[in-house]
């Protein structure tokens, strides 16, 4: 038993951590490794030709272990590493990006992925950590230069050190992953990016102005990419086949309050039942109400979030943590909003449960990195 009389610094570690976000975090990872038996093994049968039920448990053991060691060594950095691994991850995941463009590794039919060290890896998920710590960085930076006029219309913002120079690193990297096309993500990027901007203090006029770009992004990506106006239409029921959320919706019917256990056979037949729909695989295998318990478990992660946004004491760590909380908190309504068929599918894990190395990593840095900037932010 460790405890706090002692100097060292594992123990300075665990007593200054947030170990309320840190053990419902490591909850949700034990219920993934559970969802990759369950959900996992049949998405192994329906392979061709079959694989044994552990095939993708397998395959994830090692992003589970990288997984883990990055969010507890992240979780102890100080602040200015935590800032050197933020721009390590944004340049490492630039060059990643631009390898898509010209060599990438093609997954179902997507270009979005690369080949790292015999893995495939999607470098828009590796990026979403040094995306919210370096745009939470500018904010604050450009807060301290702009004083009483604000970040929006400081004429000392809008030098080339200030929004320019953020503009020129960020928008050449939304604009490839919107190319690949990726536009759910290029989407989420947005979505946190003016979350962030509303925290910062976006005028309402401004807001107003950016839910009307985030309106003409989808018209313009609606009449540009055949693949996501196909799945708006499926969605609608204006066209094609609506399978998957037929599938899905079935799967959580056929679960009920208890689940069905081993008579769960429509999740046998459900595409993707271990990634964009292991929600509904959970339910039919376990039920409503161990559904909802996980459902409080996300939440629960996201009241955390606030929490550690409201104590924080440090402008910059309240961004991050809003940023997070942003994140985690879309990705978690998108994937289970499309499960149920209230959204169109977009191909989003469920943060830390589906299956997926690069999301399952790129989380875990962002939770170890914020988790130390608010454990150095309360103690230091």
């Amino acid at each position: 038993m460790l405890r706090r009389s002692e100097e060292s610094r594992l123990t300075s570690w665990y007593f200054e951590i947030d170990r309320k976000l840190l053990f419902a975090v490591a909850i949700l990872m034990l219920v993934g490794i559970w969802a990759m038996v369950t959900a996992g093994s049949v998405a192994a049968e329906r392979m061709n030709p079959p694989q044994p039920w552990h095939f993708f448990l397998l395959k994830m053991l090692p992003f589970y272990g990288i997984g883990l060691v990055t969010l507890f060594v992240a979780s102890a950095l100080p602040r200015k590493m935590v800032m050197s691994v933020a721009w390590l991850n944004i340049i490492a995941c630039l060059v990643l990006l631009l390898i898509t463009l010209f060599s990438p590794m093609v997954v179902k039919g997507s270009t979005r992925w690369v080949n790292l060290f015999g893995f495939s890896v999607m470098p828009s998920d590796l990026m979403k950590p040094g995306f919210i710590v370096i745009t939470a960085w500018f904010l604050d930076r450009l807060a301290r230069v702009s004083g009483s006029d604000g970040i929006f219309f400081s004429k000392r913002a809008w030098k080339i050190d200030g929004w320019p120079a953020y503009l020129v690193i960020f928008v050449p990297m939304l604009f490839i992953i919107f190319r690949h096309p990726d536009i759910g993500t290029a989407f989420l990027y947005a979505a946190v990016f003016f979350a962030m901007l509303f925290l910062a203090g976006l005028p309402f006029l401004l807001l107003g102005i950016a839910f009307g770009l985030f309106g003409f992004m989808g018209a313009f990506a609606f009449m540009s990419s055949a693949h996501f106006k196909a799945r708006i239409l499926t969605w609608l029921g204006m066209g094609g086949d609506n399978y998957q959320i037929r599938k899905s919706v079935e799967a959580i019917k056929n679960g009920g309050l208890f689940g069905s256990g081993e008579d769960a056979f429509i999740k046998q037949s459900l595409p993707d039942a271990h990634t964009d729909f292991i929600y509904s695989a959970i339910v039919e295998d376990s039920g409503a109400l161990l559904a909802c318990a996980l459902i409080l478990g996300l939440f629960y992660v996201l009241r955390q979030l606030v929490t550690d946004a409201a104590r924080a004491r440090d402008r910059f760590v309240f961004y991050v943590a809003g940023g997070v909380f942003a994140l985690f908190g879309a990705q978690v309504c998108i994937n289970i909003a499309s499960a149920l068929g209230v959204f169109p599918p977009k191909g989003m894990t469920l943060p830390f449960i589906s299956y997926g190395g690069s999301s399952f990593i790129a989380f875990c840095l962002t939770f170890g990195l914020l988790l130390a900037l608010v454990r150095e932010d309360k103690w230091k």
